[in-house]
């Protein structure tokens, strides 16, 4: 199954709403083989927040992390009629992708992920259908504008590539797209609070040391949305795209969202280094400063020793000179006791004579 949810993320990651704008995308998987999930699902998400799960064995939906009805978002029986259409198509590549392709291990992942983006300004942004087969995209349909592209390695001829293509822009300009706005403005009027929530990042610049020098990583972590600008500096000027190493977009257990960007330096380099982060959380950018000065590894860790070795003098002297007043007073306690024997025994003494 690490393959499954591997083609899930090559499926998603890329199609990201730009910033402004929400998006409403299903991902819909169908599996042939013995596995412990039903045969067709698929969930859709506001942007990404999980709002519906569909269980194509009970062909039943199942909202998810909604605290308010939401029945009257879409349509359920058209919702229905394109999960059937979705899986009907799944059925006839399944039965082309097992013949054409050696089985190995018994299972076969079909995905197709839909997607439809609102932008800013209220309207229709571009759609996208993609359909993967073992990890591999097969078909990319882009409809934007009344405009469609396509993109794939369909096994087919001429024509046959061009009704497919005809019918699919058909049913995207007056199925897909209609339905997929209209549901995409119902759930944003239900949720607006939890997709429109602003989290401010936290920001750190960390060092590690390394056997060859020094890992300088800029790390923003717990924000939220996901747009994100994130810059290395080095003196003030931006460090070249070559040198950094990270800078995906992951997400948190909590919803929240980081990003990583590292840099490895020389023991000799003696620079300052800036993280800078812009977010629509922030009202100004935030800046995060490091000083390297790795020229001279000792000379920043003198003074730090030499302030360790003076208190560990001064206790000491002070220790020595409480043991040596203990220790006196304890004699001059001993000395007072056995004069006091002494005259005791003389006292005595003298009674008896």
């Amino acid at each position: 199954m690490d393959s499954l949810f591997q083609v899930f993320f090559l499926l998603f990651l890329p199609t990201a709403a730009p910033e402004g704008s929400h998006s409403l995308w299903l991902l819909a998987t169908y599996i042939k083989g013995q596995t412990p999930f039903p045969e067709f699902s698929y969930v859709a998400m506001l942007d990404d927040v999980r709002v519906l799960y569909y269980n194509g064995e009970t062909k039943t939906l199942h909202p998810r992390g909604n605290t308010t009805a939401e029945d009257d978002v879409f349509d359920s029986n058209v919702l229905l009629i394109i999960s059937d259409n979705i899986q009907s198509s799944f059925i006839e590549k399944g039965a082309v992708a097992t013949k054409n392709v050696n089985q190995t291990d018994g299972v076969l992942a079909l995905q197709r992920l839909v997607v439809c983006e609102l932008r800013d300004d209220g309207e229709p942004g571009q759609m996208i259908t993609r359909d993967a087969v073992r990890e591999t995209t097969t078909d990319e349909l882009l409809y934007v504008d009344k405009n469609f592209t396509y993109q794939g390695s369909l096994n087919v001829s001429a024509q046959v590539l061009n009704i497919h293509v005809e019918f699919s822009m058909r049913r995207h300009e007056f199925l897909y797209q209609p339905f997929c706005i209209k549901t995409l403005k119902g759930y944003l009027e239900k949720r607006r609070n939890q997709v429109n929530r602003k989290v401010k990042p936290k920001v750190r610049l960390l060092q590690k040391q390394l056997s060859s020098g020094f890992r300088v990583s800029c790390l923003a972590t717990g924000f939220y949305p996901r747009h994100i600008n994130l810059t290395l500096f080095r003196e003030g000027q931006p460090v070249a795209d070559h040198e950094i190493t990270g800078g995906d977009l992951l997400p948190n257990a909590d919803g929240m969202y980081q990003m990583r960007k590292s840099l490895e330096i020389n023991r000799a380099e003696k620079h300052t280094y800036t993280c800078s982060v812009t977010h629509l959380s922030l009202d100004n950018k935030l800046d995060v400063t490091l000083e390297f000065d790795h020229g001279e590894p000792f000379k920043s860790v003198i003074p730090s020793v030499l302030m360790v070795l003076a208190l560990m003098l001064v206790f000491g002297v002070a220790a020595a000179i409480a043991a040596w007043k203990r220790q006196r007073a304890d004699s001059v306690k001993s000395g007072y006791s056995t004069a006091s024997t002494s005259e005791e025994s003389m006292d005595t003494k003298s009674e008896l004579m």
